[in-house]
Formats: structure tokens, sequence, C-alpha cells
């Protein structure tokens, strides 16, 4: 169960920013981190891309420096005034990562950061059957997220971590075969990478 420091990360973007350039600094700090999922893909001006789940726009950021064709993604209207502020270069739209309003076969990548763990399983599992429908044939979906670390030391502070700032969810996600998951559903997976003693992965997959 999280605790109320999660609600204050999510009230204020400076506490969660906080937050985020602390935990990114197992893997080389937050600029590193956020373009971990973008590593050997071939992004031009005119791709079409996803930020799913773009929260505030902390990844966005580094998509518009890739393409002028970007769109963030977002349930939350506070998170995506947020993301109009600090990125206005992308386009924003509030909806569902399980119901997104748009065409089959729209983009040509699809992005999330850690945000698959906030999902139920089902829901999981329905928010990638829309990022297979959304992806162009041959598109990419890539993710960073949790991961159960193989390395023992690095347990006492993932588990902290997701103890202060998480739920069940982020801890069913730790159980979870994400590029298996992925292949179920019809991905084939280019590329599954482990950072952070394995409590950090990263997976490219092709429709």
């Amino acid at each position: 169960m999280a605790t109320i420091l999660r609600d204050w990360s999510y009230r204020y973007q400076w506490l969660y920013d906080g937050v985020s350039r602390l935990a990114a600094i197992s893997v080389g700090g937050e600029q590193r981190f956020r373009q971990l999922a973008l590593q050997g893909l071939t992004i031009h001006s005119d791709t079409k891309v996803l930020d799913l789940c773009c929260g505030s726009g902390q990844t966005t950021q580094f998509l518009v420096k890739m393409s002028q064709n970007v769109t963030g993604l977002d349930a939350s209207p506070l998170s995506l005034l947020r993301a109009k502020q600090n990125v206005p270069q992308a386009e924003y739209v509030e909806a569902f990562a399980e119901e997104m309003p748009f065409a089959d076969h729209e983009f040509d990548l699809v992005h999330t950061s850690v945000a698959l763990h906030e999902m139920q399983p089902e829901q999981l599992r329905e928010i990638i059957r829309e990022v297979y429908r959304v992806l162009k044939p041959g598109g990419v979906f890539t993710v960073v997220d949790f991961h159960n670390p193989h390395n023992p030391l690095f347990l006492p502070s993932v588990w902290l971590f997701l103890w202060l700032f998480e739920t069940e969810t982020a801890w069913q996600l730790l159980k979870t075969d994400l590029p298996g998951l992925l292949m179920e559903m019809g991905f084939s997976i280019d590329k599954q990478c482990l950072y952070a003693g394995g409590s950090l992965q990263v997976v490219q997959a092709r429709k």
C-alpha cells in the first residue's frame, strides 16, 4: 500500500520531479532514463509518435526533439495542463489508454514510461490491445517500467519505493512477464534490457 507521499507526489510537481530525478540516478540520471527505451530507434521529423500516459511531459520533451509529430495522451486533466505548459510543441489528448480516440494504424511509434505498473492486469491487456490497434504495421511499442530485481542488493530500495509511492498494481507487474504478454497479444520482441540490478526493464516490441 502506498503512503500519503504518493498523493503528494501527484499533487505537487516539484515533489514528483524530485523523486523521479532521485530514482533515475541508478541509470545515470533522468535525461538518460527518459531516453532508455528510445535507444537504437530511427525517429525522423515526420515520425508519428504517441507518448502514452504522458503525465506532465517528462519524456515528451525528448520526443519533440526527434519528431515534429508528437501526441501526448493522459487521463489526468492536471497532468495535461502541466504538459502543455512544459512542452507546448506537442499535441495533447485527454483519454484513457484502454480507450484511445485514434484511428487504426495511426502511429509509427508508441512510447510509455513507468505507467503500465499503474494498471490492473485486465486493464493492462486492454491497453496493449489498443496500442497494437493504433500502431501501423511494423510500428514499435517502447516500454520502460519496473522489473523484479535479480540483484538482491537492489531489493530493499525497490521495495521501499513501491511501499512509499505505489499500489498493489506495481507489485503485480513485478510478477508479470511483460515480453511474454506482448508476444501473446501479437507483438514480436526486438529488444529487452534490464538496468539497475534488474529493477528496471526496457522493452521494444514490434507489430
